[in-house]
């Protein structure tokens, strides 16, 4: 079989997944594997966690660019080479290129995460802000790339990029021989493809299932189609997975290696977030633990030992908050009511009076008197409170509701 590009013709083959191995010894970690209790008992087989996340440059995009630059020609490492990237596959060209001593230009959006943007040009790189979406940012490095000789280093469309993204592969049937699941998310599609060309010549009976979130879950229609399908407007929190279109390369790998793609939605997203940090203790983006929420949304689907690629860790704090509190409210141990009161000495020490009879913790208060909505005795407040469950959710607002007050829907 052959897998490929105007860019890359040649297959994709588990020597070159192997040979990639060897390029990155002493470059990219053997990412730890953790077995998660929790997860465990849910699915009624052993879930193990391969741990992406901690790896340098915080996700597995560092395998593929280094593999991917190191290939170059002494002619094409003297051009220096441009990517386009909101955050990881920039981490990961940056680091690469600093470790090979090759220049390095990223583009980055506009709204990149500061923290992002910061990491990628401590590894080394020249960064740009262009584009308010990766679509434009991607245009202008393609750009740069034809006007000063450049090489784009394309994050998961090429056949060298695969064959470093399969090398977690390698390392899963090491550290969990008995795998009988792999779930990795998909982007673009090139960590999935890398993974079933590493797994599937050597243990074709393990299932592999790639996980998509619902917003931006090109595969589906793509592999329905019988080939790669744009969407107009890819929408999640899940940054490292929120591409609309995949790519021609790993496209074909997937459509006869991967066994299914699931999707999953942004509350099963956040509340996997809140499980890895609460339960494994491990810092993982949206994209990263979209292998968990798959487990949690259906986890009798799934044949055991599993073992779940948390493929990056790399989460601006500003979206880690709300998607915690997203996650927190999902699981009703977080919840936001707005109510009226009569304006007047003491009726806030009253409201919070009621609040600690049905133990509910008050997190922050907003109070409101003036506004054109409320009559002239009467002041909105608006709390937010952290819960003990769906159940304790209801008898907080009934308990509201007993004592005379009205909350706003």
């Amino acid at each position: 079989m052959s897998y490929g590009t105007a860019d890359s013709l040649r297959p994709v083959t588990l020597d070159d997944v192997r040979g990639a191995q060897k390029m990155l010894t002493g470059v990219a970690r053997t990412t730890a594997m953790e077995g998660s209790r929790h997860l465990s008992q849910l699915v009624g087989a052993p879930v193990h966690l391969k741990c992406e996340n901690l790896q340098r440059t915080g996700s597995f995009k560092l395998r593929g660019a280094y593999v991917r630059i190191a290939g170059l020609l002494p002619e094409e490492r003297a051009a220096g080479v441009v990517a386009a990237s909101a955050g990881n596959h920039a981490q990961g060209v940056a680091l690469a290129s600093s470790l090979l001593g090759v220049r390095s230009t990223v583009f980055m959006p506009q709204g990149a995460p500061l923290p992002k943007v910061s990491a990628t040009r401590e590894y080394g790189a020249e960064v740009r802000l262009h584009g308010q979406v990766v679509d434009e940012t991607l245009a202008a490095a393609q750009e740069y790339a034809a006007e000063t000789g450049a090489v784009f280093i394309h994050p998961f469309d090429h056949a060298d990029v695969i064959a470093g993204q399969g090398t977690v592969g390698l390392e899963i049937l090491e550290q969990c021989p008995q795998v009988r699941t792999i779930v990795v998310g998909i982007g673009g599609g090139g960590l999935a493809a890398g993974i079933a060309v590493a797994v599937k010549a050597t243990r074709p009976d393990v299932r592999l299932v790639g996980v998509q979130a619902e917003g931006a879950a090109a595969y589906p229609p793509s592999l329905a189609a019988g080939r790669p399908v744009s969407l107009s407007d890819p929408a999640t929190m899940a940054d490292g997975i929120k591409v609309g279109r995949p790519g021609d390369v790993p496209f074909g790998i997937v459509g006869d290696l991967v066994d299914e793609v699931r999707t999953v939605s942004e509350g099963e997203l956040s509340a996997a977030l809140l499980l890895c940090l609460e339960r494994a203790k491990l810092v993982v983006e949206p994209a990263g633990a979209s292998p968990v929420a798959a487990l949690l949304s259906d986890p009798g689907a799934f044949e055991g030992p599993v073992v779940a690629v948390l493929s990056g860790g790399n989460v601006d704090p500003v979206l880690m908050q709300r998607v915690l509190r997203h996650g927190m409210a999902a699981q009703g141990r977080y919840l936001a009511v707005r109510l009226r009161l009569t304006d007047r000495p003491g009726a806030l020490a009253t409201l919070l009076g009621a609040l600690s009879v049905v133990d509910a913790n008050v997190l922050d208060v907003s109070h409101v008197r003036t506004d054109p909505r409320l009559g002239l005795s009467e002041a909105e407040v608006e709390l937010h409170l952290e819960t003990k469950g769906p159940a304790h959710c209801v008898e907080v607002g009934r308990a509201l509701r007993e004592a005379g007050y009205t909350v706003i829907d």
